[in-house]
């Protein structure tokens, strides 16, 4: 019988089987998981997106086991070698590992030194000493197998053949290699060297280390990884040889025979070694790094959606400013709609120096056009531009200030084909200069545009699975785009195509539709987009906004399929739609006297759904990231050496890692906070304690200019 996958999910993701149920029913229909996640809550029980993004991973993975296990049984059935205890144990299996090592006696092989020795008619000779009955010398059997005519022409010839068989069986057994590779995770050590003691590189760590292997953190499994790559350092495992070689002697030589046991030995450590060791070598590795793997896209993905859901600095004309040395400071100027009024570029930096002319510019922009802020990018000559703006705004007193934002993906972004339809007129300078200003102005709508895996808030990004990775990073913008809800009449493209059922093309096409008939006034219209059908809208109008549309609720979350119950609801609180505003205080406390289970009847939702619609009448259209802590703007500079231990300052979290996190105190250079200073607790991770964009206080412990490293503490000592 084959495995209920419902129970098992239910079991792992610790939920109701009837909730599993309802979620794979949804997902088989081809809901979307922000769709589920937000308007089919009375049917899952209120599981959040998080929850169904790992049933619908666990979900994918099972189904693909269970297939992977009619196949296997399909094929040893074929074979006619299919037993009910086999059949049995494949169908208990719970992972494709197990199921492989029970398919590998019986998998068609390439050929072996076994498969030849079979050819040559060795199999009797090998089940004969396998037998251990035997009360003469194995030599006298083996001179029956003698053929010169098979290439069998010498006894010695005949006993390594029969080895040879007898070590594939021996490797092939799939409880020997569940033991040995628990052995080996359990008690084995993971050791790299050095190819070069005397090379420098930030590999030094690992010129001489060795850990056991159930104690390897993810990171240091993916420097490793790196490490090898690169070429720099060599690894391997080593595995607890002696215990395995007692525990096969145990499971092979079941006799004390002198004539068969010596030979049994010589095919037990052939097989491990030759066969079963290096096998056991390179899964161990890919296990270690598919959960450091695991660990690390869950890392990424928590520091993307913090940085994806930072607050949006609206109604603010901003200055982008992308620095460079020899081809000049690219600027843009960004309304406060976000659109681009004004390119230019300036030599304030080496080798030109133009400073003071380049002042002058930028005094005659600020005042021209009204600059509330300075977007700066913080790559290459940040740091000489961050001065050069302080100094102006201290000498010419300007009421401006500067923020210096990550622009990891800006010049990916740039030179894309995306940003070449959105700015033809634009080189790749200026098209850098607006992605950086409009980060400020909507994180979110800008940092879509970008590769989730050129965002620059994970670690070793580019050494993992890059499928599974961009799977995973997707989802995350994909929950961050259908949480903040999108303004169907200026949204772009990129933005678009993360909303719950709309593709690329359709996403295309709505734009069309909005360039061809001018504003969308209502929900409905989409109906007319090409490609958009019945399936599409409800998939994706909720998530739709139309501010100042012919429908209010059009500018809400609430779904079309919801405005009729909600249209009831605003009548019992004596309001109408073409009022709509934030429900009073007064009304709110009138309607939680009223039992939710009688109204939602009444109006015919359920309570779930009520609630829902209740938190939005009481804020229409809020925007989820109002909650998050606002970005540090500046109007001075820090360098290096003026830091000095003991100095306390805010600053900025901009990535969060395995062992600590980088924080932004107005320096060029960002200072590690270690995972042992971030709190008195004790936590397993920083993403316990810390977030990407949270503003924190921190103290400065030691600075090393020479190697631009500040240790930063937030256990600060007064």
């Amino acid at each position: 019988m084959f495995m209920d996958i419902t129970l098992k999910l239910k079991d792992e993701l610790k939920i109701e089987k009837w909730q599993a149920e309802a979620a794979i029913k949804l997902i088989d229909e081809g809901n979307t998981i922000p769709f589920i996640a937000r308007y089919r809550k009375e049917i899952t029980g209120s599981l959040d997106d998080e929850v169904l993004r790992n049933l619908f991973e666990r979900l994918t993975y099972l189904r693909n086991l269970e297939e992977k296990k009619a196949q296997v049984i399909a094929s040893i059935e074929e074979q006619g070698k299919l037993t009910d205890e086999l059949r049995e144990r494949i169908l208990s299996a719970e992972t494709l590992v197990v199921v492989d090592d029970l398919y590998r006696p019986y998998r068609p092989k390439r050929k072996t030194r076994a498969s030849i020795a079979r050819e040559k008619g060795l199999e009797p000779l090998a089940v004969y000493i396998l037998a251990q009955l035997v009360d003469a010398p194995v030599e006298k059997e083996a001179e029956r197998y003698l053929d010169p005519d098979k290439g069998v022409e010498t006894i010695a010839d005949a006993i390594q053949g029969a080895k040879d068989i007898i070590a594939e069986n021996i490797s092939d057994d799939a409880d020997h290699r569940l033991y040995i590779r628990r052995a080996t995770l359990n008690e084995g050590i993971i050791q790299s060297t050095a190819k070069d003691e005397k090379a420098e590189s930030v590999f030094e760590m690992y010129y001489a280390y060795e850990e056991p292997l159930k104690k390897v953190v993810g990171h240091r499994t993916l420097a490793l990884n790196r490490g090898e790559a690169e070429k720099i350092l060599t690894i391997k495992i080593t595995a607890p040889e002696e215990q395995i070689i007692t525990y096969l002697s145990k499971k092979v030589i079941t006799s004390a025979n002198p004539h068969t046991t010596p030979v049994l030995k010589e095919a037990i450590a052939d097989s491990y070694n030759r066969l079963i060791a290096p096998a056991i070598e390179r899964e161990v590795r890919n296990l270690l790094t598919e959960k450091a793997e695991d660990g690390a896209i869950n890392v990424f993905g928590k520091n993307l959606e913090q940085l994806l859901m930072q607050p949006p600095i609206a109604g603010k004309v901003v200055l982008g400013w992308d620095p460079a040395f020899r081809t000049g400071c690219k600027l843009a100027v960004v309304d406060s709609t976000g659109k681009v009024i004004y390119t230019r570029v300036i030599y304030p930096t080496a080798p030109q120096n133009k400073i003071a002319e380049s002042q002058e510019i930028l005094v005659k922009i600020i005042k021209d056009y009204k600059i509330d802020l300075i977007s700066v990018g913080n790559g290459t000559a940040s740091r000489e531009s961050e001065q050069i703006i302080a100094a102006m705004i201290k000498e010419k007193k300007l009421p401006v200030q500067y923020i210096i934002v990550n622009e990891a993906g800006a010049s990916v972004y740039s030179a894309s084909k995306l940003a070449t339809e959105e700015f033809p007129q634009f080189d790749v300078g200026e098209r850098s200069a607006a992605s950086i200003a409009r980060r400020l102005q909507d994180p979110l709508a800008e940092l879509v545009k970008i590769d989730p895996k050129s965002i620059g808030v994970g670690q070793y990004q580019h050494d993992m699975n890059q499928k599974k990775l961009s799977e995973a990073l997707t989802g995350v913008v994909e929950n961050c785009v259908n949480k903040v809800g999108v303004d169907l009449n200026t949204a772009s493209v990129s933005l678009l195509t993360y909303i719950s059922g709309i593709n690329k093309i359709i996403a295309k096409n709505i734009v069309d539709y909005r360039e061809q008939n001018g504003r969308f006034t209502d929900r409905r219209q989409l109906l007319k987009v090409a490609k958009l059908g019945p399936k599409a809208y409800e998939q994706c109008a909720g998530f739709m906004r139309i501010i100042g549309g012919k429908n209010p609720l059009d500018a809400t979350s609430v779904h079309p399929e919801s405005y009729d119950a909600t249209i009831k609801i605003l009548e019992k609180m004596n309001l109408t739609l073409k009022g709509m505003k934030p429900v009073e205080s007064t009304q709110l406390s009138l309607l939680k006297n009223i039992n939710k289970k009688t109204l939602a009847e009444e109006v015919g939702i359920g309570e779930i759904t009520l609630t829902d619609i209740l938190k939005e009448l009481e804020k229409p259209a809020r925007d989820p990231r109002e909650n998050m802590p606002a970005p540090i703007l500046r109007s001075d500079v820090l360098d290096m050496k003026d830091l000095k231990a003991g100095m306390v300052m805010k600053g900025t979290v901009r990535n969060v890692i395995d062992f600590g996190a980088f924080v932004d105190i107005g320096v060029h250079q960002d200072g590690l906070v270690h995972i042992s200073q971030i709190t008195d607790r004790y936590i397993k991770h920083p993403l316990e304690a810390l977030s990407v964009g949270d503003i924190v206080e921190v103290q400065v412990l030691n600075i090393d200019e020479a190697k631009k490293r500040i240790g930063l503490t937030m256990k600060i000592k007064k």
